[in-house]
């Protein structure tokens, strides 16, 4: 069976999922979405594809499955309006930015009968599939503290920093994401500290650039994330897990493995620069993913409940960070 995709938006992360579409056995783009004209006829010229409106894209029969890679704000209503056409669909994250928002959507998806996915690519990635695996298979014992680090090169323009709800659910979201999957049991409390340390403009739009946040289970397991905005050296994303018997860590990616050693000292290259370069391996092993829930029936490894509890981790951040204090997941969820 060949699933056939239409994509929504043709921005960055649209080009990102296009690509990882067309690379795809099993899967074909037959239509793009885009109000910009340029950037639908980008779409289309590259892949063949037909550039097509939402309303034509839910109507169609020749389409399967959908991805969405549309503004945060139009991801639930597009996620109701194409489960109940009867499309597969894949969503970026988030949901939306309101928990209520999306426990009201994923009821919709629950009353349609829908498939739904959300994307957290870094659960694709084969480093840190491989820690996932040594940790399954008992290698490091049980789990005890997961540290992952995740600091991007540089901040995102203002105009997406207002837009995307701030860095816990832009940005954390994805290390929250990660710590729920690597500890293998639900966070109880969280607390964060944040800052503005690298732009005062991200102050002035009610944002932060530094952040560090704990997640502990009920057993004690305890989770340690750290963020940043500015990484002078590259996109820095590195994971460790500690175990009773051991410890699995993944390092970073540097565009080579080549080393050259001289009187000056040891030189290499640098890391591979952002998201598209660091994760093209796990966007096309997540659409991978997607096209064979979609082909069988199956339910999808990433789940609506996981963009509902890694927003409500981000929602609790917040809280510690404007109260000070511990929070419990429940005061929010």
């Amino acid at each position: 069976m060949t699933v056939k995709f239409a994509i929504l938006g043709a921005g960055r992360i649209g080009r990102v999922h296009a690509a990882a579409v067309n690379a795809v056995p099993g899967a074909a783009l037959v239509a793009i979405a885009e109000p910009l004209p340029a950037a639908a006829e980008a779409i289309r010229a590259a892949y063949g594809c037909e550039i097509r409106s939402i309303a034509a894209i839910a109507a169609s029969t020749d389409v399967d499955a959908v991805v969405i890679c549309t503004p945060t704000d139009t991801h639930a209503d597009l996620i109701e309006q194409f489960v109940v056409a009867g499309k597969a669909v894949f969503c970026e994250k988030p949901v939306d930015l309101s928990l209520a928002r999306v426990a009201a959507c994923l009821r919709a998806v629950d009353a349609a009968g829908g498939l739904l996915m959300v994307g957290f690519n870094r659960r694709f990635d084969p480093d840190f599939m491989a820690v996932k695996a040594a940790i399954d298979a008992g290698r490091v014992g049980a789990v005890e503290m997961v540290t992952i680090t995740s600091r991007d090169p540089g901040a995102p323009p203002p105009d997406y920093i207002t837009r995307s709800g701030g860095i816990f659910r832009d940005m954390t979201i994805h290390d929250f994401d990660m710590a729920r999957w690597l500890l293998g049991e639900e966070v109880e409390t969280v607390f964060a500290a944040a800052s503005v340390l690298t732009d005062p403009v991200i102050a002035t739009l009610g944002d932060f650039d530094s952040v560090n946040v704990i997640l502990r289970t009920a057993t004690g397991k305890q989770a340690i994330i750290t963020n940043t905005r500015r990484a002078s050296y590259g996109y820095d994303q590195r994971i460790e897990v500690l175990g009773s018997l051991g410890m699995v860590s993944a390092e970073n990616q540097a565009e080579n493995r080549v080393t050259i050693a001289d009187r000056d000292g040891y030189h290499s290259a640098p890391l591979l620069n952002f998201f598209m370069s660091r994760y093209t391996a796990a966007y096309a092993n997540e659409i991978a993913a997607f096209v064979a829930c979609v082909a069988e029936g199956a339910p999808t490894p990433t789940t609506g409940r996981d963009g509902l509890m890694a927003l409500g981790l981000a929602e609790a951040a917040l809280r510690s960070v404007a109260e000070a204090r511990a929070v419990r997941l429940s005061e929010v969820l």
